[in-house]
């Protein structure tokens, strides 16, 4: 059983590290939102063993990871609080092993890994960075018909993460030197990995994060549609976690795509409004799809034209 001790560090590492699903975290029942809360501050716990550019070097980096993953599948006892509380949720919820492996390996991945040559390759990596965390969260949701939730949450993991690595452009090749956008991508639109790194916008630039952006915004649709699988109680915080994430999509194009000048955030106006349109629709018609598309996108005519006006630098 999770104490409150393991309860109150993971919900504190969410809190700093994770502002926007933290948001969407707090409206799912308490059964789910401890959870939440523990998977988190694990998944964090993983990421930040590869993410210190100033840590250790690869082989300890590994080696952590390892003593990390034996303890998450109860191989061994951890002294980490979160990761024994990671342990005893993953065989309360029946977690697959292999999501587990899936995710540490991509997490070893960004050791040394930091380009990938097509979609398919970053794909790949979003299976255990991503589709995982997704399918893991959706163990701990537990819906009726679990084999038809699963490929969308999965589509919805891999959406959120695509627009994280479309916002952070500019802090992931300044601060660990990787580049999620795939390098196909690049070379359709003439763009170089030196371009990136040295941070030269330009409109070829933007032409890859409008390919980008467009993929992710398919794979919404997907995610988005699959909500209603999930048990009533849960479908509208993850609602909630789609508008906001989507949200920055609209962002990325109120900054003509220039993520590589800042980093986008949302504001707490912004992310209150977005909370309140959203809890507005979710009363007229309980429809997680039909919600998500009144709130997150308009139609083509006017498509992404809230808030077009660019703020001070």
């Amino acid at each position: 059983m999770v104490d409150t001790t393991q309860l109150r560090q993971s919900k504190t590492i969410q809190q700093r590290t994770g502002a926007t699903f933290h948001v969407a975290t707090r409206l799912f029942p308490q059964r789910v939102r401890h959870a939440t809360y523990v998977l988190y501050a694990f998944f964090r716990i993983a990421d930040e063993i590869v993410d210190d550019p100033d840590g250790d070097p690869p082989a300890r980096q590994r080696a952590q990871l390892e003593r990390l993953r034996t303890a998450a599948l109860g191989e061994r006892e951890s002294d980490r609080s979160v990761v024994a509380a990671f342990s005893e949720l993953r065989e309360e919820y029946d977690i697959a092993s292999e999501d587990v492996n899936a995710f540490i390996d991509a997490m070893a991945t960004d050791i040394t890994k930091q380009r990938y040559e097509t979609y398919a390759d970053l794909n790949a990596y979003m299976d255990g960075s991503a589709a995982a965390v997704g399918r893991m969260m959706t163990a701990v949701m537990d819906p009726d018909d679990f084999e038809q939730a699963i490929p969308h949450a999965t589509a919805l993991g891999e959406a959120f993460q695509l627009t994280n690595f479309l916002r952070d452009v500019r802090e992931d090749v300044r601060q660990y030197d990787r580049i999620y956008l795939p390098q196909a991508t690049l070379e359709t639109h003439g763009v170089s990995n030196e371009q990136i790194e040295s941070l030269r916008m330009d409109e070829r630039f933007a032409a890859v994060m409008q390919t980008e952006l467009s993929r992710a915004e398919s794979l919404y649709e997907d995610g988005t549609s699959g909500i209603k699988y999930l048990p009533h109680d849960c479908q509208f915080a993850v609602l909630l976690a789609a508008v906001l994430y989507a949200d920055y999509h609209r962002l990325i194009r109120a900054y003509d795509y220039d993520v590589l000048s800042r980093t986008p955030q949302l504001s707490r106006r912004r992310t209150a409004s977005l909370c309140a349109r959203t809890g507005w629709h979710w009363l007229r018609t309980s429809d997680p799809k039909s919600v998500f598309d009144a709130v997150s996108t308009p139609h083509p005519s006017n498509r992404y034209s809230v808030g077009r006006q660019l703020p001070s630098r």
